[in-house]
């Protein structure tokens, strides 16, 4: 076996000491250097498993000129670990847009784009919003994902909101799933009921969609032509748009509460679904085929304990990072289990606190940027700590 390829072998087994150890002393400076590079190119070391995180006050950058967020309805990160979010600039109070009457009522501030790219540095690239023809942009935006072709995709929750919409990362129209002001139920199979939350599975080519606030499942459409493929409720099972109400004191619902509020692809292939007003995830194959369920703080009542969840970078995607508005923690769960391991975050709006912490992403390195809505109106970094 070649050197390098020896390298990238001890990388995936972790065996690094034993290659080092090996080689004639001349040779450990240069194969320091061939050792970063053989496990960069593995993905081992690039992606810790953490449980333990501490905020970065000082991410991201100061925004551009008067920009200032309203509530920030989603995040995610793409393939070059660029953090996006889309917020809310409806949700502004006067003073907050005071800088953009006229004439101005204070020097600040005036709203950003709905949606903004940032790179790793916290740095604004680019943003957006909802200028152009042929689409219905939402009228309250909520939840935002970039696919693996950089294309960006957003929905709403306002009583109108009906529709997915796909962009470029320029912003450049592509594709609209449903259609604003027009819905059907949990089983109609074109029209959705204001969808929370979307994710694309590249090698099927299918979109998955949480949906959501109106409608109580998970459907499936093709990401290109947005044809129908499949959808289902909680356990697999047939949709049912009876209201329900949470009690942690009766068996668990035989159907989604509302609202379905995420829906995550892991590697080997499971669905994971936030079904945030029964305090439960619920995990399935990408047929539909019910698998297991978990639950998280099950004695919460008020607006559900599971809102958004990721999974850790590592080959076997060991943790969950659950983001709980309710309880305005992020907690670290075993995939394998669902058992806490820690958690971080309390009630507030100092750094490292939440309100309303909404949705969560994380980069490859193991970084977990968290938005907050309502009054939070807020994006923050927290960073793995040894």
């Amino acid at each position: 076996m070649m050197f390098i390829e020896r390298l990238q072998a001890a990388c995936t087994r972790q065996h690094l000491g034993s290659v080092l150890a090996s080689l004639p002393v001349a040779l450990m400076m240069g194969a320091a250097s061939l050792l970063l590079s053989a496990c960069a190119s593995t993905g081992v070391g690039s992606a810790p498993a953490a449980t333990r995180y501490a905020v970065d006050p000082y991410w991201p950058k100061p925004l551009p000129d008067k920009w200032l967020f309203g509530a920030v309805a989603g995040v995610a990160v793409d393939k070059h670990d660029h953090i996006w979010i889309i917020h809310r600039p409806g949700s502004f109070t006067d003073d907050e847009k005071a800088a953009s009457f006229n004439p101005p009522r204070a020097a600040c501030c005036i709203p950003a784009p709905s949606v903004v790219e940032f790179d790793a540095d916290g740095k604004v690239l680019r943003s957006w919003g909802m200028a152009g023809a042929g689409f219905d942009f939402p009228k309250r935006e909520h939840g935002i994902y970039v696919d693996p072709q950089d294309n960006v995709w957003i929905a709403g929750n306002a009583d109108q909101d009906h529709q997915v919409l796909k962009f470029t990362a320029d912003g450049k129209f592509l594709l609209q799933i449903g259609k604003a002001g027009q819905t059907g139920g949990s089983n109609d199979m074109k029209l959705l009921g204001k969808p929370a939350h979307m994710e694309v599975d590249a090698a099927a080519n299918e979109l998955y969609v949480a949906d959501g606030y109106g409608n109580r499942r998970v459907i499936v459409f093709d990401a290109t032509t947005g044809a129908y493929k499949r959808h289902w409720g909680a356990y697999g099972s047939k949709p049912d748009d009876t209201k329900t109400t949470y009690d942690p004191a009766a068996p668990p619902s035989k159907q989604f509460g509302s609202p379905v509020h995420c829906v995550r692809l892991a590697k080997d292939g499971m669905v994971y679904v936030c079904d945030r007003e029964n305090n439960r995830i619920q995990v399935f194959r990408k047929s539909g085929e019910f698998v297991r369920e978990f639950f998280l703080a099950k004695d919460t009542r008020l607006i559900g304990s599971v809102w958004d969840m990721v999974l850790s970078p590592d080959p076997k995607q060991t943790w969950m990072y659950v983001a709980d508005g309710a309880n305005n923690q992020v907690h670290v769960l075993s995939r394998e289990t669902g058992a806490e391991v820690s958690a971080f975050g309390r009630n507030g709006r100092m750094a490292g606190q939440f309100h309303w912490v909404h949705n969560i992403a994380i980069d490859s390195k193991g970084n977990i940027y968290t938005a907050e809505v309502d009054t939070g109106k807020r994006l923050q970094r927290f960073t793995p700590v040894p």
